[in-house]
């Protein structure tokens, strides 16, 4: 039998931070799991020094724990490191090495002689800094005692400080460069939980039989390496997209919708006829309940082999609800999501997206964002094997964190997405970096003259003023030449493009794909690109002022480029 619904009249007058949809969710999902056997195995914590291994094997510094010399790869990680992330490093090796004296191994190196402090800025309670480490904001509002408490009824708005450099969404880099983002952010994340004095905790992988299914029960990276076979470049499982587009269609404005419990039999056919029936083409969505879809998109996300926040750091994600001080909590966010592998981050990306479409129409539906929330939590930390527990012992506080958490998530995405500067600007370092050579006579002198590079003030810009090329291959064989000053911007330069494209008019229309709007011709949305120099491929945000891009990459080169589709089908 499924839980008591209540009546939209009285959820409106109820308690607007009411828990009671988190619990009807969990029993919910208990009693649709009742009938199953467990056949996975709950992940546990790792002793501190299997996480410690774990940790230093996933930065890529695990050689350090026995090697006097660091490897050259250690080197160029090393070499972008702030202090509060040295710090960190040197903590984690300091205590895999304590656990291995017994066994007589050589002490880790303290990396801490290599480095120094760098300066400290301090910035707005209402601004997000994405140019100086989170860490090293952290170290600083810690020693000023600086605690903003957080309160999910009232969520403040956060403007992202853009320096020249721009800002930078994580859609914006290649995979290459993205590669080098989730080392660089899991040291960050343990630097920054080190100053908060919150205990990052790590799982092992689960252990889970194999289902003989083709949607259900599938690992995200399985389903995503089929669909690309049917639509190549795929980042969000085919079925995924189906479930949220009918919902978007048909159910985003019903009442109750995701709150109210479709037919747990209609589910379960629905679910079986998907299997069949899905990849043939040959099933309609047209006359199946939204509340049923709403339940069947639940059950997806529970149905994962892992949980979508990976059985790795769901802990971490948890633990980030003690963080009072709601930018240190969304700066804690940002970094876990950049550590996510990317089927998983575009998959939560897309579903949040729908998440946050829902809560807009909540005059419609009645359901608010922490309506929202406290129902979906249930089904992001709870997952098959996990063990669904009451309100009782304490869980009332947990379940709560959990649903402020989901809540910030939908509600801060713009924030969430974003790679922040200063860990861009390490990408560049060591993209720099890895095309030098290093030995063992060289290697002091090389720290040495880190330890003194970062000592010195940031030197001035030389130059105010410079002509660049910019390549529109796709568009015309010239080069468009432009006279960069310090107010140069990359929207300058794009509208100038276009005026000239606009200046040749029907004789572009032979050779270039334009689009036909009310019997005229117009181009497709074009964006700036840097390319090549410390850095494969970066789209750059309309405001990055180029004379700083130039500086700061000398050489790369920029090329005009057609925005790229969307990859879904939402």
């Amino acid at each position: 039998m499924n839980p008591p619904q209540n009546d939209s009249s009285s959820r409106k007058n109820s308690d607007p931070l009411s828990m009671s949809d988190f619990w009807l969710e969990v029993e919910n999902i208990k009693q649709m799991q009742g009938s199953d056997g467990e056949d996975s195995s709950s992940s546990e914590p790792s002793t501190p020094e299997e996480a410690e291994a774990a940790w230093l094997q996933d930065t890529g510094l695990s050689p350090l724990i026995d090697d006097p010399i660091p490897t050259e790869g250690n080197v160029l990680i090393l070499s972008t490191l702030t202090r509060t992330q040295t710090a960190a490093v040197q903590r984690r090796l300091n205590s895999y090495s304590r656990s291995l004296k017994k066994r007589c191994k050589q002490p880790a190196r303290d990396v801490r002689e290599v480095f120094t402090s760098h300066s400290r800025r301090r910035s707005a309670s209402n601004v997000f800094d994405t140019e100086v480490a989170y860490s090293e904001q952290a170290a600083f509002e810690h020693n000023e005692n600086c605690k903003t408490e957080y309160k999910p009824e009232k969520l403040p708005h956060f403007h992202i400080q853009k320096g020249r450099l721009g800002m930078t969404r994580i859609s914006d880099l290649s995979a290459s460069d993205m590669k080098q983002v989730p080392t660089l952010a899991l040291i960050e994340l343990t630097a920054l939980c080190d100053v908060l004095e919150l205990d990052l905790k790590r799982n092992k992988a689960i252990k889970r039989k194999a289902f003989e299914s083709k949607l259900f029960g599938v690992p995200l990276t399985n389903l995503l390496e089929h669909d690309r076979k049917m639509i190549s470049n795929t980042q969000v499982p085919l079925i995924l997209q189906a479930m949220l587009t009918c919902l978007e269609k048909r159910g985003i404005d019903v009442q109750g919708i995701l709150r109210i419990s479709g037919s747990q039999a209609r589910i379960k056919s629905l679910q079986q006829r998907l299997e069949k029936n899905f990849y043939a083409g040959l099933f309609s969505w047209d006359e199946v309940n939204p509340h049923d879809v709403a339940g069947l998109l639940k059950l997806f996300l529970r149905e994962l082999p892992a949980p979508l926040l990976t059985a790795e750091y769901l802990p971490a994600f948890s633990a980030v609800q003690k963080i009072s001080n709601l930018k240190q909590r969304l700066q804690a966010l940002n970094l876990l999501i950049l550590i996510l592998p990317e089927a998983n981050r575009c998959t939560l990306k897309a579903l949040l997206e729908f998440l946050s479409k829902v809560a807009s129409l909540e005059k419609s539906n009645l359901m608010s964002l922490w309506n929202i929330a406290t129902i979906m939590a249930p089904n992001i930390f709870l997952y098959r094997g996990s063990n669904c527990k009451g309100p009782e012992g304490g869980e009332k506080q947990l379940a709560e964190g959990v649903a402020g958490l989901v809540m910030a998530m939908v509600h801060y995405q713009e924030l969430l997405w974003t790679v922040p500067t200063f860990l861009l600007s390490q990408v560049r370092k060591l993209n720099e970096n890895s095309s030098k050579r290093f030995n063992d006579s060289r290697l002091l002198n090389f720290l040495r003259k880190i330890h003194i590079d970062k000592e010195k003030p940031e030197k001035l810009q030389t130059e105010t003023c410079k002509q660049v090329k910019i390549q529109a291959l796709v568009f015309v064989k010239d080069s468009l030449t432009i006279q960069l000053d310090e107010g140069t911007r990359a929207a300058d330069v794009l509208k100038k493009f276009q005026q000239q494209m606009a200046q040749r008019g029907w004789q572009m229309i032979r050779s270039v794909n334009l689009i036909k709007c009310n019997g005229s011709f117009e181009f497709p949305n074009v964006e700036l690109y840097e390319v090549g120099g410390n850095i494969c491929e970066h789209c750059l945000d309309p405001d990055t002022y180029l004379l700083d891009l130039y500086n700061a990459n000398p050489n790369g080169e920029w090329v005009i480029k057609p925005s790229p589709p969307s990859t879904l089908i939402l």
